[in-house]
């Protein structure tokens, strides 16, 4: 859905369900242009989007966002100063559902922390 909003460029599997994504926005996308013209500030509904987009990839399901709590920005993520983040992802599956706490950082800082619950669609 985010055509060419971001790369991936690594991820890791570790123990428990967790995953470790590191990606790197295009600073040049035309999302930028609007948000907000001369001061580019990541959405925070892309970067939700991110987040399900990457579940969607580590689980293999489709998903459909059934809800989210604990929503926290705590940083403007600027994509022509701090493109590269890393989001850390603690994935708990059951047969119809998707839990997810995410925490997403560039460096040492926190931008974006969030627990979110997904149903699986069937195809």
């Amino acid at each position: 859905m985010l055509t060419d909003f971001y790369t991936l460029q690594s991820s890791e599997k570790e123990e428990n369900g967790r995953f470790i994504a590191n990606i790197s926005l295009n600073k040049d996308h035309d999302i930028f242009n609007g948000h907000f013209p001369g001061n580019p500030v990541t959405p925070g509904v892309c970067m939700m989007q991110i987040v399900k987009e990457l579940t969607e990839e580590f689980t293999g399901a489709q998903l459909f966002l059934k809800s989210a709590s604990n929503v926290k920005f705590m940083a403007i993520i600027n994509p022509f100063e701090t493109p590269d983040l890393t989001l850390q992802l603690d994935i708990t599956e059951t047969e119809d559902e998707v839990k997810v706490k995410n925490t997403t950082s560039f460096g040492e800082t926190i931008a974006l922390k969030m627990s979110v619950n997904y149903k699986k669609l069937t195809s």
